[in-house]
């Protein structure tokens, strides 16, 4: 049982086993405050979990259990650990508990013992020895030397050069092999081992390629590399710095700082200055593919980042990687996509969170400007940010077809578009941006070639041949144009719905030729009251239901579908007449197909049989029924099952007799007779 407070023994606060693969409880013998004062570590490293902590609060300790027995071999190590602080205050005239100076004072014996063990396990001079000079070197004094001991035996820097005393190298932990100290160090190859210095001054271009072109990992350690001709990092091979301190700085902007001209490639944690271009993704010696570029800025380059379609269509520009990149005061573009030969546009690249920042310096062309590239090359959480003196923010060029923009950020002055997409420009997918410059959201001049999706201003959406199963639209809006200039006006497929007014003279409006058209379906209205003809025809084609159409009276409309051979006229006000001829003798029946009958009864007479008034297909119709021919033999109006119009069947003897009737379903009524 525990007593009123724990005590602390004379013991020191740490215990090691050695596991056996079997045994899941060790014991430990000093005592606990609670659970969470306990740091258990297997092979050194602590564990967070997988162990339950029995016996906090009892002066002769407890157990730790473990959930699964640790593998055969395994150090085990149970130590009390206590931060170094005191949270409690005993109170100005308050009493004064035993109890509570005890559990401070074991508290207090506790911290002491856990620093006598961590000072026990430190180099320290003898106790019958006067201590000498226990200030280490300066840093600079130790920079890449060893410490060692003058003839005082004070400690100083000692020069590294021959000292190398250990053959060989083993890695902490269990499995670790030794290997030889020059296997290990061979391991990770630096440019200083070919010569570079990193000072800002020397010139430390054949390092750079020497270490390439010897390894295939080069690290380059925090300095400034000055180079004066291209760096490029070949097929397989890797260049890793140690971030924003490496520095590749190339002495002017008339070469390309960084190459890769073939694929595979690794290009981390470096910032690359100047450049014609600062780095170029080219294929030269091979297929410049499955290149990755992470964590690295470009300064002050003419051209930040370039993907280039080179001259060779076996040698191309796909699939490449960029994660966090920053171009800062560019000159010219910031990202460019380009073809500058006869290859193969750079197609299917990834740019992830990548960002273009003028910070306040002139530049004349886009943050990003993908003037070639093909299918999908996408830009998701990137940013362009650029002085009012740039083109645009983002560009589409005449070559980019299927660009893919997601969570775009820009921002300019100046009236410099937020988007703009060039003639040519095919299929660029937008899909939200936030577009912060003054100019256009989008400034389209591909002819509506793109779509976007909460991206643009004032629409935010646009999308083009979407097929819809199911749509439930609340508003419906039609994309309409106004034409009223006399002559010849050539519709596109960018408005369904066409206003003419014909006011100033007469116009013909051509549809787009049928073939180019599948499912469209147009709307063309004559506004004014004049009587200048508006005349709808085809670009090289026969026209709606295959002639020119006329509206010549005011609100005269047409609705016209292509079904991909010929327009179709669906319903106009200015449709041909519904009629049919019937020459013949005895019962004809009027099926209500059509709204006029022309019946010659030149063969005898001719009964005209409507149907039944409650028919379906009779009610709330009217048909026209005429006498076309000049014989004495009689037209007969009359009803199936029934007495016919107004009760009697009705006779039209003369030629061009008629009779106009119309059911309300319960009988046939004459709303006109001509006799």
């Amino acid at each position: 049982m525990p007593s009123d407070h724990i005590k602390i023994p004379a013991i020191e606060p740490i215990v090691r086993s050695i596991a056996d693969g079997v045994q899941d409880t060790f014991t430990y013998n000093f005592p606990l405050f609670a659970s969470e004062d306990m740091v258990v570590s297997l092979n050194g490293a602590a564990q967070a979990y997988g162990f339950t902590v029995n016996g906090a609060g009892n002066t002769d300790g407890g157990t730790v259990v473990f959930d699964t027995a640790p593998a055969s071999g395994v150090i085990v190590t149970l130590e009390r650990r206590l931060p170094l602080e005191r949270l409690t205050d005993f109170i100005e005239g308050g009493d004064f508990s035993a109890r509570a100076i005890n559990t401070e004072l074991d508290m207090l014996m506790a911290g002491l013992q856990q620093v006598d063990r961590m000072q026990g396990q430190m180099l320290r001079y003898g106790d019958h020895e006067t201590p000498g000079d226990i200030i280490l070197p300066s840093r600079a004094q130790r920079a890449n030397r060893a410490l060692g001991f003058n003839e005082d035996g004070d400690p100083i820097a000692v020069s590294l050069e021959g000292s190398m005393a250990a053959p060989d190298f083993t890695a902490t932990g269990t499995g670790a092999e030794t290997r030889s100290s020059a296997d290990k160090l061979g391991d990770l190859v630096s440019v200083k081992d070919f010569g570079a210095v990193g000072d800002g001054l020397a010139d430390d271009t054949l390092a750079f390629q020497n270490a390439l072109a010897a390894h295939d990992y080069v690290f380059v350690p925090s300095g400034t590399y000055l180079i004066s001709n291209t760096v490029q990092v070949k097929n397989r091979k890797s260049l890793i710095g140690a971030g924003q301190k490496s520095v590749i700085q190339a002495i002017n902007n008339s070469f390309v700082a960084v190459e890769c001209p073939a694929g595979y490639t690794n290009i981390q944690h470096l910032r690359i200055e100047g450049g014609s271009v600062g780095l170029r993704l080219i294929g030269v010696d091979g297929p410049c593919v499955q290149n990755a570029v992470a964590d690295v800025t470009i300064w002050l380059s003419t051209i930040g980042l370039q993907l280039d379609g080179g001259s060779d269509t076996n040698k191309p520009c796909y699939w490449n990687n960029f994660t966090r990149v920053l171009v800062a005061q560019p000159g010219t573009h910031g990202i460019h996509l380009t073809l500058s030969g006869g290859g193969d546009t750079p197609n299917a690249n990834r740019f992830q969170s990548c960002r273009v920042y003028s910070l306040g310096a002139d530049m004349t062309g886009a943050g990003i400007y993908v003037e070639h590239g093909s299918f999908n090359n996408s830009f998701v959480d990137c940013e362009a940010n650029v002085k009012g003196t740039a083109a645009a923010c983002v560009r589409m060029g005449a070559g980019s077809n299927k660009t893919l923009l997601v969570n775009l950020f820009t921002e300019s002055n100046n009236g410099v578009p937020n988007v703009q997409i060039d003639a040519g420009s095919e299929e660029t997918a937008i899909i939200n941006l936030s577009a912060q410059s003054d100019g256009a959201a989008i400034y389209d001049l591909s002819g509506g070639n793109y779509d976007a999706v909460n991206a643009g201003w004032p629409d935010k959406n646009r999308l083009r041949k979407t097929s819809v199963t199911d749509l439930k639209a609340t508003l419906l809006r039609h994309d309409t144009e106004f034409i009223d200039t006399p002559g010849t006006t050539q519709l596109d497929l960018s408005h369904s719905v066409h206003l003419v007014n014909a006011t100033s003279g007469a116009i013909r409006v051509d549809l787009p030729n049928a073939g180019d058209a599948p499912g469209v379906v147009m709307v063309v209205k004559k506004l004014d009251d004049t009587s200048n003809i508006v005349t709808i025809g085809e670009d090289d084609g026969n026209g709606p239901d295959g002639t020119t159409l006329q509206l010549g009276g005011r609100y005269d409309y047409a609705e016209m579908i292509s079904n991909g051979a010929a327009w179709s006229i669906i319903s106009s006000n200015r449709m041909a007449g519904n009629t049919r001829y019937y020459d013949g003798s005895g019962t004809y029946d009027i099926d209500m197909a059509v709204d006029v009958y022309l019946l010659s009864s030149y063969g005898g007479v001719l009964t005209a049989r409507l149907p039944p008034a409650n028919a379906a297909k009779a009610v709330g119709r009217s048909v026209t029924i005429k006498k076309v021919d000049s014989s004495a033999n009689a037209v007969m109006v009359s009803e199936q099952g029934g007495s016919g119009p107004d009760q009697y069947t009705q006779p039209l003897s003369g030629q061009y007799d008629a009779i106009t009737v119309t059911s309300n379903g319960s009988q046939w009524y004459i709303v006109s007779k001509f006799t």
